[in-house]
């Protein structure tokens, strides 16, 4: 009967091999047992950042416990980022005492430069992090094993910094791109072009962007002879558009400007466009507080000439119209979770029947230890496609997407549900495989 086992075994080598790894982990996981991933009488740390280096971090900052519920910590740590004016990045440390460190706390800043590599800005960034875990740090018998030391040069004293550039920041980009397949080729180019200047009362952004894209489509045919041919059917698409945003600050909460721009596009039967849209925008939270909540409105109204390259559905070659539109954005960003809001409406003023009416809303719940819950839709009732082409769609058009299509509505949404359970603790890097 044994044998008879055994024989089965041996006809088949994958059991076999299943086998013996699962008895040499099990010998090994008796042999000897996991470390204790705590660190005791660390603070536990929550760390709430997308896309911040967590392996990193953790090699760097080993003196703290990094826990996967915000509710097991004793210090909440949320990191926005905001783009700044040089083209870099501003990240807002906001640090939150939790349990017996309730009340303590405390925001930090860092600043990237646009010519910063990776490893500078997540070296830069954890430093910043350890920097402002100190005062937490010195609460716990673990402040013995720690050493502050300044590492710079002495300061005598303080040199005024002139800046050649009066915070303008230029960029050029260029980028082609290629990709060849039996049936099917592509090539795109996109180039673009900016330069803002950004200061605590100006904001100023002038760009130009240009793509170009072509698909070939490759099929082997036969005529009617039965001589083999190759049919190719080619997409294009086509764009390129200029555009300025002036911007002043008023206050703490209001803000007035005006955006202006030019703009050609085969995709939306636009050979020229021109606009001119004055606005004003009103935040009921200080902007100081963008990063971690805001509610605005915004509103525009202003001139637009379109210059079509087919004749429209409305039989128009060019049109001069006047357009408005006002939009209101809520946004949160919390030890909870975040959530997003918005709510815009445009129209033209000769018609108001011509119209646009958009509504997205994002929120991310933590519901519970170990739950969280993401949901996200929209939707959009589209009445204002006074550019559309007229004439039927070809089934080339429709199938390629080289031509708008014509549509009175638009809806998304997603829904996502996540359970964590077991240890809380995270503490340990293993990059391999």
């Amino acid at each position: 009967m044994v044998f008879n086992k055994m024989n089965r075994v041996i006809r088949y080598p994958g059991l076999l091999l299943f086998l013996l790894i699962l008895t040499f982990q099990a010998k090994s996981q008796t042999q000897q047992q996991p470390p204790d991933t705590s660190r005791r009488d660390a603070i536990r740390l929550f760390m709430d950042c997308q896309g911040c280096d967590m392996n990193y971090i953790r090699e760097e900052m080993p003196y703290v416990n990094y826990v996967r519920d915000v509710r097991e910590a004793q210090v909440y740590l949320l990191i926005t980022r905001q783009s700044t004016g040089s083209g870099g990045t501003a990240y807002t440390l906001l640090y939150s005492g939790q349990d017996e460190l309730s009340g303590m706390k405390d925001t930090l800043i860092y600043n990237t430069s646009p010519d910063d590599t990776y490893d500078v800005t997540r070296s830069g960034l954890t430093n910043t992090i350890a920097l402002g875990l100190m005062r937490y740090v010195a609460k716990t018998p673990i402040r013995n094993a720690i050493q502050v030391r300044y590492t710079g040069e002495r300061l005598e004293s303080p040199e005024q910094v002139e800046d050649k550039w009066n915070y303008w920041v230029f960029e050029i980009q260029t980028r082609p791109r290629f990709s060849i397949e039996k049936s099917v080729e592509s090539y795109s180019l996109s180039n673009s072009l900016s330069a803002d200047r950004v200061t605590p009362e100006w904001k100023i952004g002038l760009g130009a962007n240009h793509s170009y894209s072509k698909n070939v489509y490759i099929r082997e045919r036969k005529d009617s002879l039965g001589n083999p041919y190759e049919s190719r059917t080619e997409a294009i698409r086509s764009s390129w558009s200029a555009n300025n945003e002036t911007v002043k600050s008023l206050s703490n909460h209001w803000s007035v400007g005006f955006r202006a721009g030019l703009s050609s596009s085969t995709y939306n039967n636009i050979r020229f466009k021109g606009y001119f849209m004055p606005a004003i925008e009103y935040n009921i939270f200080p902007y100081s507080e963008s990063t971690r909540r805001q509610l605005r409105a915004f509103y525009s109204i202003g001139y637009i000439y379109n210059n079509y390259t087919d004749t429209t559905i409305y039989n128009k070659t060019y049109e001069r119209l006047f357009e408005q539109s006002l939009s209101i954005s809520f946004r949160v960003q919390q030890s909870w979770g975040s959530a997003n809001a918005s709510v815009s409406a445009s129209n033209y003023l000769h018609d108001f029947q011509k119209n646009n009416v958009r509504v997205s809303a994002n929120l991310s719940l933590r519901i519970f230890k170990g739950l969280s819950l993401s949901i996200n839709g929209g939707m959009a009732f589209i009445h204002d496609q006074i550019e559309l082409a007229k004439g039927n769609v070809s089934d080339q058009q429709l199938y390629l997407r080289t031509r708008a299509l014509e549509t009175g509505f638009q809806y998304d949404g997603s829904l996502g549900i996540t359970y964590t359970f077991g240890s809380i603790y995270s503490n340990i890097v293993n990059p391999r495989f």
